[in-house]
């Protein structure tokens, strides 16, 4: 058992049970909470899958085998984060570069060694997830998620390996990179640390996000829980339309089934495992029949809603300040258990003033008609310019002052 901080920081992989919230810059946000949550929460009745961590000092490692600083530097010398050709250039380059580089044998072992460790625990190439872990991530005031790329049903030592170079690659994504400029981080502080963690077999069941704040208005008494058929990464990155509940947490802390709403989403697509092709997951349609009912029980909603409050109140305390929290959580399908993948600050209703109260309506025109409808995510107005993108090759068109009329070209093939 690791004992020190000191030791932590000058280990390459760390065993999650090992880990505390206080280790975000060795292991990152995402593990660091990972970690405290095995370590702090499991005796309170809540599931985490059990895993391993690549720590800070293993990316530094390899960049430093690969003499890379040198060259990212150089590559990041002229970035300008407002040309988005410029942005692409340098974070394809930046990508292309960590690919191509191998990983010190010192790494390259403890990482094979701990995956033969989970399999000698669960069984022979057991299926696990890969997810980045940046040191400037999941913090009270910024927001790092889905940044980084996330690999699921990994199975082979070998293609452990594959996923963690490709992460460590993935902390120069477009996105990550233009955020951290605008935020000010320095894009060489930061470090990436691997999460390779044991799959819960989500894509046999559900899964979902679930926030302990209410994310429309900031009421600080409702557990607000989403849920879609299938792994989680649909409901994630926005490609379903998941169910949603409502549920009022001081009447739960006393012990009633105070559901307040529950809105049934189209839950249209079915992330699961795929056998026999290149890519490691598919998504399925979802039958009508499914779409139409809910994926989770309320004993399931209610089960989560305690945990959300269980998680704010020790991240709370832990922190000094109140902090309602951001959760994925996946259903078992094999076993039925219901467990917590990560939790991280909500940081967009947390940070607003909660003594004012804005609201928004928009004055529309007499011959404005309707171009598209749907959920909106917030309850905000904007108005602008359309930057209409016909061909990818027009992509430097997006930008500030460009953007009053389309390109004149025919288009090609290549929309966006």
């Amino acid at each position: 058992m690791v004992s020190t901080t000191v030791e932590k920081a000058q280990g390459l992989v760390l065993w999650l049970d090992q880990i505390r919230l206080d280790d975000v810059p060795i292991v990152g946000g995402k593990n660091a909470s990972l970690g405290e949550m095995i370590q702090q929460l499991t005796p309170k009745g809540i599931n985490v899958p059990a895993g391993f961590a690549t720590t800070a000092q293993a990316y530094r490692q390899f960049i430093q085998f690969n003499d890379l600083d040198d060259k990212l530097r150089s590559l990041f010398a002229d970035l300008d984060v407002s040309n988005v050709q410029n942005l692409q250039q340098r974070g394809q380059a930046a990508r292309s570069l960590m690919l191509h580089a191998p990983f010190p044998p010192a790494l390259e072992v403890a990482i094979r060694d701990a995956y033969r460790e989970m399999c000698n625990r669960y069984g022979a190439e057991t299926d696990v997830a890969v997810r980045s872990s940046a040191t400037a991530e999941d913090l009270p005031d910024a927001s790092f998620a889905g940044q980084q790329e996330t690999y699921l049903n990994v199975h082979s030592e070998s293609e452990v390996i594959e996923s963690c170079k490709k992460c460590f690659a993935s902390l120069f994504t477009d996105r990550a990179i233009s955020y951290r400029q605008t935020k000010g981080f320095d894009h060489f502080e930061v470090a990436l640390s691997v999460c390779v963690q044991k799959m819960v077999r989500s894509d046999l069941a559900t899964s979902g996000v679930m926030f302990s704040i209410d994310t429309e208005t900031g009421f600080r008494n409702a557990v607000l829980v989403t849920a879609a058929y299938g792994l989680g990464e649909n409901v994630v990155q926005g490609t379903v339309n998941p169910d949603e509940y409502r549920v009022f947490k001081p009447t739960l802390k006393t012990g009633h089934q105070p559901i307040l709403s529950k809105r049934l989403g189209s839950k249209a697509l079915r992330m699961v495992y795929n056998t026999g092709g290149t890519k490691l997951v598919k998504n399925l349609q979802v039958p009508r029949w499914e779409q139409k009912r809910f994926a989770i029980s309320d004993f399931d909603v209610l089960q989560l809603a305690r945990w959300a409050c269980t998680i704010e109140d020790h991240y709370s305390e832990l922190r000094g300040v109140y902090s309602p929290m951001d959760i994925e959580w996946a259903k078992d399908g094999q076993s039925g258990e219901l467990f917590i993948v990560q939790a991280r600050p909500e940081t967009v209703q947390s940070q607003r003033q909660t003594n004012v109260l804005q609201t928004y309506h928009l004055d529309k025109p007499a011959d404005a008609h309707v171009l598209t409808s749907g959920r909106a995510v917030g309850a905000m107005v904007g108005a602008g310019n359309a930057c209409v993108i016909l061909d990818v090759d027009d992509i430097d068109q997006f930008q500030p002052g460009k953007c009053s009329s389309p390109p004149k070209r025919t288009p090609t093939g290549n929309r966006l």
